[in-house]
C-alpha cells in the first residue's frame, strides 16, 4: 500500500495539482440496526480492507437525545433528567418544536428543552451558537437546582451568551422557541464571541422601540398599530408615521390572552423567574421577540440605557490564544505594522467585503485559469473574490480569507479578531479554485504578479508585495519553480510557505525550495502538531492549532481563530472560524515579518536568514539549536521586532515584564500534566522571585529553566483526594518587576472523562468516481470510534466522518462533528493496493463565530430556490434501515 497526499497526484493535464494546506491530526463500533450478516463468500482478488479509529477528545460532549434515530435517546428534557456534563466543554446538540425539522426521533413530538447539569465558576461564560438561526429561534436559560431561572439570553440571532456570577452547580437549558436547529454549547473562560447582544446592556423594562411596516394609506397604518397594540397590550409614548415609535408594555391590566401573545412558546417559564427585576427584563425581551416575528413590524428593539463607557476592541481577541504564545502583544507595543507593507496571500482568494478586512486590502488578481474550477464564469481576471466551491463543509473553509485574517485582520475596530500585523495590507492573489485545488502553473503566475514580475495577466500591481505567503502545497521539485523563487528572492521579497499536513519527513513543495521559509505547526502547548510535516527543510515553527482539544479551557477548540465565510444555499455569510494546519502557521510568520519590515523596510531575505540562524527571531524548541521538527524554533514576534529595531541602530527601552504562555490551563478528561512557559516580554533584567500554587492538588516542577527562573515548568494535578466536581486554583508568579496569575481548571469524576460526539457515520469516498463507496456507522466507546471497510476494490479513496444530529442525512453540518484523514482542510488520499490499517484521526465540532455584518453575499449563478451542486466531497449518508425497510436507500450526493 502507498499513501499519497491528493495534492501529489498528477492530473491528466500537464500541470500538477496544488492544494491548500490546512487541517487537524482514533474503538468499538456498532450500528443501532445492523444489516443481516451476508452469507460467507470467497474474498475476490484485488479487494482489501481499510480500518482505523476516530477519536473525540475529552473536551467534547453530545446532547443525549438528538434527532438521529440511530442513537438510543436518553431524555434530558426536564430538571429531573438533566444531563451531567463536564466543564470546560464543547457540546453539540439539537432541539426542535413539534412538527419542525427533518424526519427523525423528535420531529413529531418535539424536543423543546435540553437541560444540562454542570458545575460552573464565577466569571465563566456559557455560549450557545445556533446553527440554523435563519429558520429557528433558540434561547439559553440558567437555572438553580430548585428550578428558579437565574439568567437568560433570548436573542433572535445565532449567539446566546451568559456570564456566571458566582461558583455553584447549575442547570443550563437550551430552549427551542421556534423551529428546529443544531447548536453548539461552549462552556469555558472568556468565551464571549464577537458581536455583543442586548443581554450585555442595560435596557429600560416595559419599553420597546418599534417601527411598523408602511401600508400605504394613513388609516391602514393606524389600524395596523391599533391591532398590534390591542393584541399585545401596548400603548404609544412617542414617535410617529414614517419613523419609530416608543411603546409601553402595559403591565397590570392586561388579559391572559395578551400575556400569552407576548410570551409565545416560552410562557411556561414565567413562574420560574422569582426575581422581579429579572422577570421584567425577560418579559420585555420576550415581547420584543414576538413583535419581531409580526409581519406588520419592520423592527422592534429594546430601549437601551445610554451612558459613557469604554468599549474594548476586537471582541473575540480573547480566543486568539495563538498570539500571546508568540509574543505578539508585546511586539504591538512597538508596532502594529505599516500600511506601506504588503503581504501577498496566494490562495483561494478573498471575501473582500468581510467587515474585519475592510480597508486592509490592496488590489489583487485571479489566476485560476479553468472557468469551472474558478466558479466565476471566466478564466483569469482582476477579481480575486473567493466564490466558495460547494455546500460541503470541508470544502468551504474560505481558506484564503482565513489566512489573510491571520496576517492583517483589522485590529482596534471593536469587532471580531485582529491580525498579526493589523496595520499592514494584504494583496489577495487567487490561484486555487474549487475544493482548494489549482495548478502549479497558475500558482507561479500568481507569485510573479505579487512580486511585480511579468505574468499572464499582462498587468503589474501598483506596488509589489514585500512578503508572499503560500499556505499551499503539491507537486515534486521542478527547476522552473526554483528559478522563479531565486528571481523573487533577488528582488528582495520574502517568501513564507506552509510545511504541509501529511505528518511526513519527506520534502514538500513549495516549502522546501531554497530561499523559501518553511513553517511547521505547533499546538497551544508549543508541541509539534500531529499533522505537521517535518524534515531538514523546516526553518521555523508557528501556531497551527489543534481543533481536537481545548487546553486553555475557553470552551472552544484550540484551532486558529480568524476571518472566514460560511456558504449556504442563499449566499455567503461572514463568520470567524477555527481552523488548524500548517496553513494557519505560515501567516503568523508572514505577519511577524511584516512587523519587522514596518520598522526596517530594507531588511532583505539574506538579513532574515542571518537573524533566524542566530536565534534572534525565535524561541528554541526541541533539541538545542536547529532541528527537523521546529527548525530554528518557534517564531517570537517581540524578539523579531527588537531585532528589527537593532538593525537600524535603535536601542529599545528597558521594559522588562513577566508573561506566561497562557492565562488558563485546562486539566479536563485524563490530563494530569501540562507545560507552562514563563518569559521576560521586554528588555532589561527580570528575575522570578516566587512561584506558588493556591491548592495542594496542583504541583509545579521546573523542566528547562535558566538562572533567572524563566523557562518551561511542568504543572501537574493529583485527583486522588478530590470528590467529583470542578476545581480551580491559581498559579502565582512573582518577579522583581510584576506579578501574574494563571488559572488552572481540573475536573474530577465520571463526567470529567466523557468524550462523546454521538453516533458518527464514516464514509469511504472514491476520488476516481466521485461517489461514496461505503458507509460505516459507529456508536463509539470512551470517545473512540472504530471502523472497518471490508472487500474494497483497489483504487484511490478518502475517509470522511461526521455526526448527523438533525438527521437530515448530511453529515458535517454546522453544529455537528466532522473529521477526515488526515486533516479536515487537506484530506489525504489513500492509494489502496493492500490491506490498510491505522487510518486514525480526530473528529471535532465545526464551530464558527458570527460576524456583526450578518448579511449574505449572493452566490454567483444561484438563487434561494436553486441549490448549488456539490463540486467537492460528498457528505451525504444513507438512511439506516427501519423495521419496515430491510435495506438502506441508495447513497446520493447533495
Amino acid at each position: 500500500m502507498r499513501i499519497l497526499s491528493s495534492n501529489l497526484l498528477a492530473s491528466l493535464a500537464i500541470s500538477l495539482l496544488v492544494t491548500a494546506c490546512g487541517g487537524g491530526g482514533g474503538g468499538s463500533s456498532s450500528a443501532s440496526k445492523p444489516l443481516p450478516a451476508p452469507a460467507p463468500a470467497p474474498v475476490p482478488p484485488g479487494v482489501f480492507d481499510i480500518s482505523g479509529t476516530i477519536t473525540a477528545s475529552g473536551s467534547q460532549a453530545s446532547d443525549s437525545d438528538t434527532n438521529d434515530p440511530a442513537r438510543a435517546a436518553i431524555s434530558n428534557d426536564s430538571f429531573a433528567s438533566a444531563q451531567n456534563i463536564p466543564n470546560p466543554i464543547t457540546l453539540g446538540g439539537y432541539i426542535n418544536q413539534p412538527g419542525t425539522g427533518a424526519e427523525g426521533r423528535s420531529q413529531s413530538s418535539g424536543d423543546i428543552n435540553d437541560f444540562y447539569q454542570v458545575q460552573l465558576l464565577a466569571g465563566q461564560s456559557v455560549t450557545m451558537l445556533v446553527a440554523d438561526f435563519s429558520a429557528a429561534d433558540a434561547d439559553l436559560y440558567l437555572y438553580d437546582l430548585q428550578g428558579n431561572i437565574l439568567d437568560f439570553s433570548i436573542e433572535t440571532g445565532e449567539v446566546e451568551t451568559l456570564v456566571i456570577a458566582r461558583d455553584g452547580t447549575y442547570l443550563v437549558n437550551a430552549f427551542a422557541f421556534a423551529g428546529a436547529t443544531n447548536y453548539i454549547l461552549a462552556i469555558g473562560t472568556s468565551n464571549i464571541p464577537a458581536g455583543q447582544s442586548a443581554q450585555h446592556f442595560n435596557i429600560l423594562p416595559w419599553q420597546t422601540v418599534v417601527k411598523y411596516q408602511e401600508l400605504g394609506a394613513a388609516d391602514a397604518h393606524s389600524s395596523n398599530i391599533a391591532e398590534l397594540s390591542l393584541r399585545l397590550g401596548l400603548e404609544r409614548r412617542g414617535g410617529g408615521r414614517g419613523r419609530s415609535h416608543l411603546m409601553n408594555l402595559r403591565r397590570g391590566l392586561i388579559s391572559s390572552l395578551q400575556r400569552n401573545a407576548r410570551l409565545g412558546s416560552a410562557g411556561a417559564k414565567h413562574n420560574n423567574i422569582v426575581d422581579m427585576q429579572l422577570r421584567a427584563r425577560w418579559e420585555t425581551l420576550q415581547a420584543i421577540k414576538t413583535l419581531r416575528n409580526d409581519p406588520g413590524v419592520e423592527y422592534a428593539e429594546p430601549n437601551y440605557e445610554v451612558r459613557t463607557l469604554y468599549e474594548p476592541d476586537d471582541e473575540a481577541y480573547a480566543l486568539q490564544w495563538h498570539y500571546p504564545l508568540i509574543g505578539l502583544p508585546e511586539a504591538w507595543d512597538t508596532t502594529t505594522g505599516d500600511s506601506n507593507v504588503i503581504v501577498a496571500v496566494v490562495d483561494t482568494g478573498i471575501l473582500a467585503a468581510h467587515p474585519d478586512l475592510a480597508g486592509q486590502l490592496v488590489e489583487g488578481y485571479d489566476f485560476v485559469r479553468d472557468p469551472v474550477s474558478a466558479g466565476d464564469g471566466d478564466g483569469i481576471d482582476a477579481n480575486p473574490q473567493d466564490t466558495g466551491s460547494s455546500l460541503d463543509a470541508a470544502a468551504n473553509s474560505f481558506h484564503g480569507t482565513h489566512v489573510s485574517g491571520t496576517v492583517a485582520a483589522r485590529g482596534d475596530n471593536t469587532i471580531g479578531v485582529a491580525g498579526s500585523a493589523y496595520t499592514a495590507r494584504v494583496m489577495p492573489v487567487r490561484a486555487l479554485g474549487a475544493g482548494g485545488q489549482g495548478t502549479s502553473y497558475d500558482v507561479e503566475q500568481a507569485i510573479r504578479f505579487a512580486a511585480g514580475l511579468p505574468n499572464d495577466s499582462a498587468t503589474l500591481p501598483q506596488q509589489a508585495a514585500d512578503i508572499i505567503n503560500l499556505s499551499l502545497g503539491g507537486g515534486p521539485f521542478n527547476q522552473a519553480s526554483q528559478d522563479l523563487f531565486n528571481e523573487v528572492r533577488a528582488a528582495g521579497i520574502l517568501v513564507v510557505a506552509a510545511a504541509g499536513n501529511e505528518a511526513s519527513p519527506s520534502p514538500g513543495y513549495p516549502a522546501s525550495y531554497a530561499g523559501v521559509l518553511s513553517v511547521s505547526a505547533v499546538d497551544a502547548q508549543r508541541r509539534l502538531a500531529a499533522y505537521s510535516n517535518t524534515g531538514a527543510q523546516i526553518d521555523v515553527a508557528a501556531p497551527g492549532g489543534d481543533n481536537s482539544v481545548d487546553i486553555n479551557g475557553d470552551g472552544y477548540p484550540d484551532g486558529v481563530l480568524s476571518t472566514g465565510g460560511s456558504r449556504t444555499a442563499t449566499g455567503i455569510r461572514f463568520v470567524y472560524s477555527f481552523l488548524n494546519g500548517s496553513s494557519m502557521a505560515a501567516p503568523h510568520v508572514a505577519g511577524v515579518l511584516a512587523l519587522m519590515k514596518s520598522i526596517n523596510p530594507d531588511l532583505s531575505p539574506a538579513d532574515i536568514d542571518i537573524l533566524l540562524e542566530r536565534g534572534d527571531l525565535t524561541d528554541d524548541l526541541g533539541v538545542p539549536g536547529r532541528d527537523n521538527l521546529y527548525g530554528h524554533g518557534m517564531i517570537n514576534a517581540q524578539r523579531a521586532v527588537l531585532a528589527a529595531l537593532q538593525s537600524i541602530g535603535s536601542v529599545p527601552a528597558e521594559n522588562p515584564r513577566l508573561v506566561a504562555s497562557t492565562n488558563t490551563l485546562n486539566f479536563s478528561g485524563n490530563n494530569v500534566a501540562l507545560n507552562l512557559v514563563l518569559r521576560n516580554a521586554g528588555q532589561g533584567e527580570l528575575t522570578l522571585v516566587e512561584l506558588i500554587t493556591t491548592q495542594k492538588w496542583l504541583d509545579i516542577t521546573p523542566l528547562e529553566v535558566n538562572e533567572a527562573g524563566l523557562g518551561t515548568y511542568r504543572v501537574s494535578v493529583n485527583r486522588s483526594d478530590l470528590p467529583d466536581g470542578i476545581y480551580a486554583a491559581d498559579i502565582i508568579a512573582q518577579s522583581t518587576v510584576n506579578t501574574l496569575n494563571v488559572r488552572a481548571l481540573i475536573s474530577v469524576g465520571s463526567e470529567a472523562t466523557t468524550a462523546d460526539v454521538g453516533i458518527i457515520y464514516i464514509l469511504l469516498y472514491d476520488t476516481a468516481t466521485g461517489e461514496v463507496a461505503g458507509q460505516f456507522v459507529s456508536a463509539g466507546k470512551n470517545g473512540e470510534y472504530g471502523f472497518d471497510f471490508a472487500d474494497v476494490p483497489a483504487g484511490q479513496y478518502e475517509v470522511i466522518a461526521g455526526s448527523d444530529a438533525d438527521n437530515d442525512l448530511l453529515i458535517c453540518d454546522p453544529g455537528e462533528a466532522c473529521g477526515t484523514w488526515l486533516t479536515l482542510d487537506q484530506p489525504i488520499q489513500i492509494e489502496l493496493e493492500a490491506d490498510t490499517n491505522n487510518i486514525n484521526f480526530p473528529i471535532e465540532y465545526l464551530v464558527s463565530l458570527p460576524s456583526i455584518a450578518g448579511e449574505a453575499l449572493p452566490v454567483p449563478g444561484t438563487t434561494a430556490e436553486q441549490r448549488p451542486s456539490t463540486t467537492g466531497k460528498t457528505v451525504a449518508k444513507t438512511r439506516l434501515p427501519t423495521d419496515d425497510d430491510s435495506s438502506p436507500n441508495p447513497i446520493t450526493r447533495k
